[in-house]
């Protein structure tokens, strides 16, 4: 129960309630203790009165007033020259003198807390002024033991009202927050439950029906997020079916490759000037293709295998790359140049490199050829202290929002109508793997530049 929202609930409104009674009951024992004297002293005036009719009463008589009255003496001062008086013995001497015809809020509630407390019985003197202003004042000398046993009685009357105020307001907000609250949130618990035991069922997406704003806000978001979800799950699903697939044609390509490779032999032996020339990108293409299978074997299960650093020249990668994408452009007007420093040396995977390379550049092909007007595309590198930097610039159309929004994400849009944007995915994932990165540096109608760096500081790599 006190583990429960509308059992802490109910438990905190008790005790505010009750603080708040408190507070009032304090003020309230002040007022009843004044409205206590104040009787007494009116009582007094009305007793001495009779001293008024008959200036000699018997004692017996004053005695009798004085105990209807419930006080000892009681001196009334109608002016300075004459005064009226009812006395009787005093028990003790008088403890403390109270007037209330300028007390303070503060000294009231002082004098009443000291009243409730202090368990002696005490003799103090009352000063007021008289009702009706029949004189300039009246005094009476009193015992506590009544006023303390009426403010008891007052007070217990309070708490005992207090109490039984503060657990029928508990009870009827337990009750408004179990209906209110507690139950639109289980109901959420409960479809939060219901759709982790089978997200994929979009029928257990919970149906926002909440009443109050801040719950009807948390269904929404929970929808979404649930919807989402499912999605995202049925995506994951299917690509982890195509992964399966890729992985069974890549098993199968690569031994086709392989059979295909053992035919190279023969036709670099050919003396056809043609086909020596071109025998070597064959072989090359080839072999790239072979290993493209085997890192998707590799990469399905989750083995894609760290890069083999080596140095190199940058222009031979580069420049087999363009020689074979201008295979591809035939009689196309599309022009491919270069901007790589002499001699320059870089420290990479050279095959991972090569596809990084090969992918921006055939990307930026197929965006030119693709928009139907001739174009350019320019690989440029320098260097820093820190790292090797390498740009893929080009003339095309740009890149459409999807991909700009999924840039390297796979299957979320590619760079070109019809693509799947598998290539900026493993681009950026091998240059990860050298601990370098791939960005996009602009795009427009203006083409795209395409940025990588490799850093030249030794780094772990997996």
């Amino acid at each position: 129960m006190l583990n429960t929202l509308s059992g802490r609930f109910l438990i905190l409104t008790i005790i505010f309630v009750m603080l708040a009674e408190i507070l009032i009951f304090v003020p309230s024992v002040a007022r009843f203790r004044e409205d206590f004297l104040l009787s007494r002293l009116e009582r007094a005036q009305i007793a001495s009165l009779v001293l008024l009719a008959d200036d000699m009463i018997d004692a017996e008589l004053e005695t009798e007033l004085l105990r209807n009255a419930e006080v000892l003496n009681v001196v009334l001062r109608r002016d300075e020259a004459r005064q009226l008086m009812l006395s009787s013995p005093i028990p003790a001497p008088i403890h403390a003198t109270h007037d209330l015809r300028d007390a303070s809020a503060f000294e009231l509630i002082r004098d009443a807390m000291m009243v409730l407390f202090d368990t002696q019985t005490r003799v103090i003197r009352v000063i007021g002024a008289p009702v009706r202003e029949a004189g300039i004042l009246i005094e009476v000398t009193m015992q506590t033991d009544g006023l303390r046993r009426a403010m008891l009685d007052y007070g217990l009357n309070i708490l005992l009202l207090s109490a039984v105020i503060s657990v029928f307001t508990a009870v009827l907000l337990f009750l408004a927050v179990r209906a209110i609250l507690v139950r639109p949130i289980k109901r959420v618990v409960g479809a939060m439950q219901t759709y982790a035991a089978a997200p994929e069922d979009t029928r257990r997406i919970i149906r926002p029906s909440a009443g109050v704003r801040e719950l009807r806000e948390a269904e929404d978001a929970l929808q979404s997020m649930q919807s989402e979800l499912t999605a995202l799950l049925r995506q994951k699903d299917r690509l982890a079916q195509l992964g399966a697939a890729v992985a069974k044609v890549s098993h199968d390509l690569r031994n086709i490759l392989t059979s295909a490779q053992l035919f190279t032999d023969r036709i670099e032996t050919s003396e056809d000037p043609t086909v020596k020339r071109m025998a070597p990108k064959l072989v090359n293409s080839i072999t790239r293709a072979v290993h493209i299978c085997e890192s998707t074997l590799a990469f399905g299960k989750a083995e894609e295998p760290p890069p083999r650093l080596s140095r190199f020249p940058l222009m031979d990668i580069v420049s087999d790359v363009i020689e074979s994408e201008r295979l591809s452009v035939g009689e196309y007007d599309l022009s491919f140049s270069e901007d790589i420093p002499a001699g320059l040396i870089v420290r990479a995977d050279s095959e991972q490199l090569y596809r990084v390379i090969a992918n921006l550049v055939r990307n930026a092909r197929q965006a030119i050829m693709s928009s139907g007007q001739p174009g350019e595309i320019s690989v440029g590198a320098r260097e820093d202290d820190a790292a090797w930097i390498l740009t893929v610039s080009d003339t095309g159309p740009g890149l459409p929002p999807r991909a700009r929004e999924h840039l390297f994400e796979p299957f979320q849009g590619g760079a070109r109508k019809g693509g799947m944007g598998l290539g900026l995915a493993i681009s950026a994932e091998l240059l990860r793997g050298h601990g370098g990165s791939l960005d996009l540096k602009r795009t427009g109608p203006e083409g795209t530049v395409f940025e990588i760096c490799l850093p030249k500081s030794d780094v772990a790599t997996s």
